[in-house]
């Protein structure tokens, strides 16, 4: 049962939050007034952080910085409802799935549920699944190996493990522990009925033989990166949904094009051998309702999560939000993929004080594409039908069609190919954005230009971009970059941090972001192991202001095999939530592991359990704020 201390009502909670935010509005203005440039020193002298410098490396233990705890908080399979059954890893079944924690936890956010923030939802996507951990006896030697493997009931598994949780967590004295069978639990899965909202909803190509309708679909997928609204809904952007299609179009067909600027035919799943609406030859609409930022009611377990076609189609990482100076809404999106766009989507409507104000905000708005100038400028081209070459003539009917191929559409209107765009987040302080760019191996030196200024650029790049008048809903924007990632002491890879970063404080890959309640910036990485950079994934926190700004500091780092995500703070900042996922992955490139041949057994070091993805919340030992 859920502790039974009466909670504020949400409104009560959403004004707090919009309280705070607009008194954060008058240091925003002072903040970027000077715009992109020289900063001022910082008002407290030396650095913005002031936890011990954990080192760098790798091994089968998750570490934090010296001072801190880490405790993991929902491990894959950790029952979430009353009747859910214990985690049994040779026991598997879709059933017990559905009411057990999902698996490759990536974004985390925090909901408070009181006013002092002791108790709270957690919304988590489950990006994807790695069969060869999960399930004894696979031992594949490769991907297509294990496609071939997997059998009906592990697929139904899979397919119970991706999606979503909502699970209510408390703060006691002993540190968080979730509430088990709270009245707000809840799994979303790859079955889970999901309505099609906005000006794509109900068009042809998103119809199917199963729905004629064309506004309601089945699940969402490989849900990656997201964000919270400020009237506390949950946005989920679902990223590589190529992997779970199968087949092939037939020759000539009207989809080809779309199907192959979304990646399909890179199949990592077996799914498609036993649901024909996950093979393209059987049903090619089924992947055009797949690719869409899913927003969810966590206060409402019943209600159905909407997947918002006005945000666009693409391989979505994040939807962050912020606010124009005129109240409207704006999501920040990234299109994780080399040579993919930068984008932001700001409604037509004003975010309301009242809850229920809200509920089709996100259905109507314009889409925009960012081009970077070489001059530090940059401008938001939108993508709407009948502007620009997004007509008729060029493929494009209606809103519904430039929605459904984003991709094509940003190319035509001249958007600028990034490096692999991912988290993107407004500081709540400041108003700057920040871009997190993974990697792009294939961009050549005859590629470069300022805003991907190396070729190949092996370990990614960060993009502060500053909005013209301080507004999010602003046409212009200036940028630069605040760092060039990997190793300083080598002059071949060009990286830029601070001169203050030490041996440990630099890193590669950045992916997810977070801003603290003080507006510093905190990164997770994905990518780093002991081939690339010689050092696993992890947590750094990076300076942006003043005479230290570009300075790295190492606060935490997984077990072998995994990748870091999900940073995410309470409102008091004594908390730190971040992901580990896929731990025990082989950490040499290319190589496949197996439920029998570990990396690590990380959190439980037991002989019968596999490594399980898991959310884990950092304190401060002895109580107090992070850093």
């Amino acid at each position: 049962m859920s502790d039974p201390t009466p909670a504020p009502s949400l409104d009560e909670v959403i004004e707090r939050r919009f309280s705070r935010r607009d008194l954060m509005r008058g240091s925003l203005a002072v903040a970027l007034t000077a715009g992109i440039g020289p900063r001022a020193a910082s008002a407290a002298p030396g650095a913005a952080f002031d936890f011990p410098e954990l080192a760098a490396g790798v091994d089968e233990h998750l570490h934090v910085a010296e001072g801190y705890a880490a405790q993991p908080l929902l491990r894959w399979g950790d029952p979430l409802f009353a009747d859910a059954p214990a985690f049994d890893p040779r026991r598997q079944s879709a059933a017990a799935q559905e009411r057990q924690f999902g698996y490759n936890n990536d974004f985390v956010g925090f909901i408070p549920l009181d006013a002092a923030g002791k108790r709270g939802l957690l919304v988590v996507n489950h990006e994807y699944t790695n069969a060869e951990l999960m399930f004894p006896g696979l031992n594949a030697a490769d991907r297509k190996g294990v496609i071939a493997a997997l059998s009906l009931d592990q697929v139904a598994v899979e397919m119970a493990a991706h999606g979503g949780s909502v699970v209510e967590i408390v703060r006691e004295a002993e540190g968080w522990r979730p509430v088990v069978g709270s009245l707000y639990t809840r799994r979303i899965t790859a079955t889970t009925p999901i309505d099609l909202t906005g000006p794509a909803a109900g068009h042809p190509r998103l119809v199917t033989e199963a729905d004629p309708s064309g506004r309601r679909v089945l699940g969402m997928i490989n849900n990656c990166s997201g964000g919270v609204t400020p009237w506390g809904t949950w946005l989920s952007g679902e990223e590589n949904i190529n992997y779970y299609f199968g087949g092939a179009l037939p020759d000539g067909h009207p989809e080809t094009g779309n199907a192959k600027a979304m990646g399909m035919g890179s199949l990592q799943y077996a799914w498609s051998r036993f649901h024909p609406r996950f093979d393209l030859a059987q049903m090619p609409n089924e992947a055009n309702r797949f690719g869409w930022v899913v927003e969810i009611d966590p206060f409402d377990p019943a209600s159905a999560p909407k997947k918002r076609t006005a945000l666009g189609r693409f391989k979505h990482e994040g939807a962050a939000g912020a606010r124009s100076l005129d109240g409207r809404y704006v999501v920040y999106l990234g299109d994780d993929e080399r040579f993919q766009h930068v984008y932001r989507f700001v409604s037509d409507g004003r975010v309301q004080p009242e809850r229920g104000g809200n509920a089709d905000l996100l259905d109507s708005g314009t889409l925009s594409v960012a081009r970077f100038e070489p001059d530090g400028t940059g401008r938001w081209l939108p993508l709407v039908h009948g502007r620009d070459k997004l007509n008729a003539e060029n493929g494009f009917g209606s809103q519904a069609d430039v929605l459904i191929e984003t991709r094509r559409a940003a190319k035509l209107v001249g958007a600028t190919p990034m490096d692999r765009p991912e988290d993107i987040e407004a500081n709540p302080r400041t108003g700057r954005v920040y871009v997190m760019l993974t990697n792009n191996g294939k961009r050549t030196a005859a590629q470069e230009e300022p805003a991907n200024p190396r070729g190949p650029n092996a370990f990614g790049h960060v993009i502060e971009i500053a909005p013209d008048g301080t507004d999010h809903g602003a046409e212009t924007f200036r940028w630069e970059v605040l760092v060039r990632c990997g190793d300083p002491s080598k002059p071949e890879v060009r990286a830029s941090f601070s001169a203050l970063t030490t041996e440990n404080g630099w890193f590669g890959m950045p992916d997810n972001c977070t801003f603290d309640g003080r507006g510093r910036l905190w990164i997770a990485t994905d990518g780093n192991n002991r081939r690339a950079t010689g050092r696993a994934d992890g947590i750094w926190a990076v300076e942006t202001e003043g005479p230290r700004r570009g300075t790295a500091r190492h606060f935490l780092r997984v077990p072998v095999g995994a990748e870091m995500c999900g940073p995410c703070f309470t409102p008091d900042d004594e908390t730190f939530f971040v992901a580990v996922q896929h731990p025990g992955e082989p950490d040499e490139e290319g190589a496949l592991g197996s439920y029998e041949k570990l990396s690590t057994r990380w959190p439980d070091f037991s002989p019968d359990l596999p490594p399980r993805p898991s959310v884990v919340a950092v304190t401060r030992k002895g109580g107090g704020r992070i850093a």
